[in-house]
């Protein structure tokens, strides 16, 4: 939700018709979104997202209507960011704010909190927080919830009804731009699930098991059939033990399995230690390759785009566990 505002328990039906007919306004506004209407920012208005999954989803929906920037970049970790001067002034001066929530942006909750007060700063993951059932808890901290939600595609449509209902109430003359857009890229999305089931299937049931730098890709694990074992916890902040490096170094060699990778925006140390552990004691592990958790890949490359950086993973994962995967960009439907 963006702070002080809710758009309350919407069912699957209702999010099913958000897609496909059009974003209707609310007529409960808040002050913050009734002032930025008052303010005619409708045209050419700045959107600022926090991470970069949320920001190429707010991109296609809003299209040529808005300017859309990420404050945490390539390779940047969230768990660890720190806002810059830059970040801080971009936030000032962007007209609408998206956030993961779910304690992803720990550091930067007080600045998202302030600025609500001034403009419409929402949480992607709202609709998503009120299922609790969905949510995994954090292994780290069983108060909170795991925030890696846009590892599981299915989940991660849950993000369109609300950045569409967001950007309607915003600029409600788009609003048909906007559910047309919103539905034309669930489609995508669930293309794309469909292609994640498909490749991940085919990966010998014995090598389904995906050791990664810390614990990102438990939602990726539950929803296509996957062992997920992570160095480190669910945030970054937390430390792995020596204990834990050889503990992990057991399990990969008890269960023979031929790859672990490493990730794009943590250290990659603590993966290497495990591959020279294992071929110590006779097994030859390998660094499967480099995945995307945290943050996309580079700006302006298919890999910096939401359905690029799960297609990356995916395929990566398949061909480094034995299975057989050929890629979903060609696939993708164009219909945008």
């Amino acid at each position: 939700m963006y702070f002080g505002r809710s758009i309350g328990s919407v069912s699957c039906l209702l999010i099913t018709l958000l897609l496909s007919t059009s974003c209707e306004r609310s007529s409960l506004q808040s002050d913050a979104v009734v002032a930025a209407e008052e303010s005619n920012n409708e045209e050419g208005y700045s959107i600022v997202c926090t991470i970069g999954m949320i920001a190429d989803v707010v991109r296609v929906i809003a299209a040529d209507t808005a300017t859309v920037e990420a404050i945490i970049g390539e390779g940047v970790d969230p768990h660890l960011y720190k806002p810059t001067r830059d970040a801080l002034l971009k936030l000032s001066a962007a007209d609408v704010v998206f956030y993961n929530g779910l304690l992803l942006e720990g550091k930067i909750t007080d600045l998202l909190a302030a600025a609500s007060d001034k403009k419409p700063v929402q949480a992607v993951t709202e609709l998503i927080g009120e299922n609790s059932s969905y949510l995994l808890a954090d292994g780290d901290n069983d108060s909170h919830y795991d925030p890696h939600v846009w590892m599981d595609v299915q989940g991660w449509m849950q993000i369109i009804p609300v950045i569409c209902d967001t950007l309607c109430e915003f600029a409600p003359r788009h609003a048909e731009k906007y559910a047309k857009n919103a539905s034309a890229y669930q489609r995508q999305l669930e293309a794309l699930d469909n292609y994640a089931k498909n490749v991940l299937s085919t990966i010998p049931a014995k090598q389904r098991v995906l050791v990664t730098a810390h614990d990102a890709f438990n939602y990726l694990g539950r929803a296509y059939g996957i062992s997920v074992r992570g160095i480190q916890g669910i945030s970054t902040e937390s430390e792995a033990g020596l204990r834990d490096l050889e503990n992990l170094v057991d399990f990969i060699v008890e269960k023979q399995i031929p790859a672990v990778f490493v990730e794009s925006s943590v250290a990659d140390k603590n993966v290497r230690a495990l591959v020279e552990g294992a071929q110590a004691r006779g097994h030859p592990v390998v660094i499967g390759g480099k995945l995307y958790s945290d943050a996309m890949g580079a700006p302006g490359t298919y890999s910096g785009t939401y359905i690029g950086m799960v297609d990356h993973n995916i395929t990566t994962i398949a061909s480094a566990l034995g299975g057989s995967a050929k890629g979903f960009k060609e696939n993708i439907p164009h219909e945008l």
